[in-house]
């Protein structure tokens, strides 16, 4: 919310190098120099005084020699000067000079400068003496008739002040302000005029509100939040006026300002709890979201949409508006997407579930994703609402456009149909998605007949032409009369196949074993359940033998014929165990994953809350931003400060701008002396030493680091040796070199964040493993502590014994780079017991440094860490 804006004061700050001027040589350039003279010499004025200095002499100085000059940068010096000087005297009262000083305003508020009037203007709000405000009333009322807004607009905030602090000097203010209001025409002028009314006379300002509540849409939007605030205020102290303005706060949800619609909603929210006022406060919200690109805009907006959702009353209302929170997923960030889905998940019912399978067959893959993952939760937590999840997607299946998209509906469905019914309807689905089967034979036929006999095919008349080389060419058209079937014309799940994608079909044939399995213990009769299970194994086979074909554009793999081997084998016998592992195993493990997916989210979401509840106390140091050094700022500075910063555009200052920083460059002296090659920088500067015969003394240095690039320190040490001939000796120390594990340290991310890193990153180091272990479990541990990474694969899919195993690994180091690692290992059993572990580890990163640095002998055997820390010994 808009509130009445404090004066300001001036700061200036400037380094001071050396010895202040005396009185004299400023009182000499003040009465005697040129304009460029006064000037600076009336800045070295104004820092002295700022310092402490009075100066007193110089006042008469200034105002003779100083005050008369037209130049406007000793106007806006002037008025620097007069707001810091002392005006009264010990006993407090006011100067006799400053009688002059009075009549200088009042010729600068009558200056046909605009520019020297409004900034006069905005100068006197910072004045605090009646006694030099009241001869210059009558120059400030006529300041609100100048001809251009700048001039007017600060006359409003001087009024505002001066009434605020002395009403004796001007007691008309609020009506002089409303009438002044009622005729003026520019934005910023009426904002600042309906502001002071509103904190000086809301009487007034609800009266002019009164008269133009209509043509509030037509506002500006500067205006509309200072409207936004009045509204506000006036509802809360009196309940009663609400019937009054809630009509207008409905339109300034039509704003064309994104802050204007926030805060109508906003206010809308606290001033109705109706059902239509929730409503369109919610709508404006999504829209907001929608529509502003940043994505810090669109978490905020999402919170209050939680809010709202949190609210009893207020949740029924939302769950009508989930299709629309969902069109919050065509945003790419993930964050914001990861909370639609939360909140969309929060607000799921029996009413708007059915509505949320549209979004399967979106043509965005990443929203449509999101969504699935969003049922797939949604399914499995809420029984009561299975079968129509599961009706619903049947009827969107076939518009399904994705394989990934495809692939995740078909587990669904496998695994959540429960009556005959259903699992009737996904078989129908299949085939329907499939297509004429077998698939060969059909599209061999296809093929064959894509050309009509003669009598079908046209011919165009011969054309003549000329060829470059100036012979006679001719050209005939052939056309049929049936154009050839598009491949777009394909069943879907054809369409997949044919493009060579087969994973899709191993889980289809995983599908299928699931239905099938589940239909033979539904159905008693022995004929059903034998045509069943006989369709589903033809669709197997059939897939098979389109693999081996030379049709698709990729031939199967073998782990996906394997696969639909097994399936077929699995239904060519239907033992209960095999419906157990297939029905209910699976069902558990997604039920394991999101269990531990819940427990990590709260963990994480606990740890995150004790950041925030830490206590400052009594006797903690306070941290001034403007005298802590950049190399501190990272461990000392408040976030809030960093934070305002940015926002203000100053990310960007370079390291010479700071006169902190720039004491470390000058780094050759008789001491030590660093080479820092790139983000390697001494931190602070050894102080020489005077060593007596046969003395001895330890240096030591500390070496900031602020990338991996960097892996090597290297320097040597001057010294000078009395009475010897030589005026200067150099002794050259051995390299150190620095290990990368010693900045990377553990860290945590989600799946998607994984895949997505481990798409994008380019750079990647395989290693081969090499080592005596032969326990799998051991040799991961082992890796875990050598490269100080993270395992994100859940125990329960590391537990057990298979002979393989497959993990991710996930590191950041202290510079904020992020490091991926694959670890594919097995025991080769046939090699006996003791066989050791063998395999290949990937490890990916974005830079080639992060990558190729770490030591593949680090892997296989046990290295100790070299120390980070350079110490020097010597002795003369």
């Amino acid at each position: 919310m808009t509130a009445a804006e404090n004066v300001c004061y001036t700061l200036i700050i400037v380094p001071m190098d050396s010895e202040p001027p005396s009185e004299i040589s400023l009182k000499n350039d003040l009465e005697k120099g040129d304009v460029k003279s006064k000037t600076e010499a009336l800045k070295k004025v104004i820092i002295m005084i700022l310092n402490g200095e009075k100066l007193p002499g110089l006042l008469m100085t200034i105002i003779r020699f100083v005050l008369p000059l037209q130049d406007h940068t000793i106007k806006k010096l002037l008025l620097v000067f007069w707001e810091i000087v002392p005006k009264t005297t010990p006993d407090g009262r006011l100067l006799q000079e400053m009688i002059l000083v009075c009549d200088a305003y009042r010729k600068d508020l009558q200056h046909p400068n605009e520019f020297i009037r409004g900034s006069t203007l905005r100068f006197l709000c910072k004045l605090k003496e009646a006694e030099l405000l009241e001869p210059l009333m009558p120059a400030i009322r006529a300041c609100l008739e100048h001809r251009h807004s700048y001039v007017r607009r600060n006359a409003v905030l001087a009024i505002y002040t001066i009434y605020r602090n002395f009403e004796h000097l001007i007691p008309d203010a609020p009506e002089l302000i409303h009438d002044f209001l009622v005729n003026e025409k520019d934005a910023s002028c009426k904002r600042n005029a309906f502001m002071m009314l509103i904190h000086a006379d809301q009487d007034r300002a609800l009266d002019y509100l009164s008269t133009c509540i209509d043509q509030v849409q037509t506002f500006g939007d500067i205006l509309q939040l200072v409207i936004v605030e009045l509204i506000y205020k006036v509802c809360h102290a009196n309940p009663s006026e609400r019937a009054r303005f809630i009509r207008c706060i409905y339109n300034l949800l039509q704003s064309s300002s994104p802050a204007v619609k926030y805060e109508a909603a906003g206010t809308l929210v606290t001033l109705s709890s109706a059902p239509t006022a929730i409503k369109a406060a919610a709508q404006c919200y999504i829209d907001l979201i929608i529509k502003e690109s940043d994505n810090n805009v669109k978490l905020i907006v999402l919170d209050r949409l939680i809010e709202l959702k949190d609210h009893p009353a207020h949740e029924r209302v939302l769950q009508d508006l989930v299709m629309d929170i969902l069109r919050v997923l065509s945003t790419p960030d993930l964050e914001v997407r990861k909370k639609t889905l939360q909140l969309a998940l929060d607000l799921v019912s029996s009413r708007n579930v059915e509505e949320l399978m549209e979004f399967l067959s979106d043509y965005n893959e990443a929203a449509a994703a999101d969504v699935l993952e969003f049922v797939r939760e949604a399914i499995q937590r809420f029984e009561n609402l299975r079968l129509l999840i599961v009706e619903k997607m049947l009827e969107v299946f076939h518009a399904i456009k994705s394989v990934k998209i495809y692939r995740g509906a078909l587990w669904i469905l496998g695994e959540y149909c429960s009556t005959k019914e259903d699992i009737q309807s996904v078989m129908t689905e299949v085939r329907r998605s499939l297509g004429e089967i077998p698939i060969v034979e059909s599209e061999i036929k296809k093929e064959a007949g894509e050309l009509k006999p003669e009598e079908e095919i046209t011919v165009g008349p011969a054309q003549k032409l000329v060829t470059e080389m100036g012979t006679y060419a001719t050209q005939s058209a052939l056309s049929s009369s049936r154009p050839a079937k598009k491949e777009e014309d394909r069943p879907p799940l054809r369409g997949f196949l044919l493009d060579g994608d087969f994973f899709v079909a191993a889980s289809l044939a995983t599908t299928l074993t699931k239905i099938a399995l589940r239909y033979v213990t539904l159905v008693p009769e022995k004929k059903k359940q034998n045509s069943f299970v006989a369709e589903a194994m033809l669709l197997m086979a059939t897939i098979l033998h389109l693999g081996k074909s030379s049709l698709p554009k990729k031939p199967i793999t073998d782990d996906d014929v394997d696969r639909i081997s097994l399936c077929l084998k699995v239904l060519s016998e239907c033992s209960p165990l095999m419906n157990d592992i297939f029905n209910k195993e699976c069902r558990q493990s997604l039920s394991h994953m999101l269990s531990a997916k819940l427990e990590e989210e709260k963990l994480s979401q606990k740890k995150e809350s004790e950041k925030r509840n830490v206590t400052v106390q009594p006797d903690d140091p306070i941290c001034f931003m403007q005298l802590t050094a950049k190399n501190e700022m990272s461990s000392k500075e408040d976030q809030f400060q960093l934070s305002l910063l940015a926002a203000m555009g100053n990310t960007q200052r370079k390291e010479a701008a700071d006169p902190l920083a720039s004491k470390l460059n000058k780094l050759f002296d008789n001491g030590l002396k660093q080479q820092q090659p790139g983000d390697l920088k001494l931190v602070e500067k050894p102080s020489p030493l005077t060593l007596a015969p046969h003395d001895f003394a330890n240096i030591k240095a500390n070496v900031k680091v602020a990338s991996t690039e960097n892996g090597i320190i290297f320097g040597n040490i001057v010294y000078d040796v009395s009475g010897a001939a030589s005026d200067r000796n150099c002794v050259v120390l051995s390299d150190i070199h620095i290990d990368i594990m010693d900045y990377i340290q553990p860290a945590t991310c989600t799946d998607a964040e994984f895949r997505q890193m481990w798409a994008e990153f380019e750079w990647e180091n395989k290693v081969t493993v090499n080592t005596n272990i032969v326990d799998l479990n051991e040799y991961l541990q082992h890796i875990l502590k050598s490269t100080n990474m993270k395992c994100l694969t859940p125990e329960k899919a590391l537990s057990g014994y298979c002979g393989f195993m497959a993990a991710n690994l996930y590191a950041r180091s202290i510079f904020g780079e992020d490091a991926l690692a694959n670890v594919s290992i097995e025991k080769p059993i046939h090699l006996g017991p003791d066989a050791p572990v063998t395999g290949h580890i990937r490890i990916r990163a974005k830079s080639q440094v992060t990558v190729f640095s770490v030591n593949p002998f680090l892997l296989n055997y046990e290295l100790p860490t070299p120390v980070c820390s350079l110490w020097l010994k010597f002795t003369i």
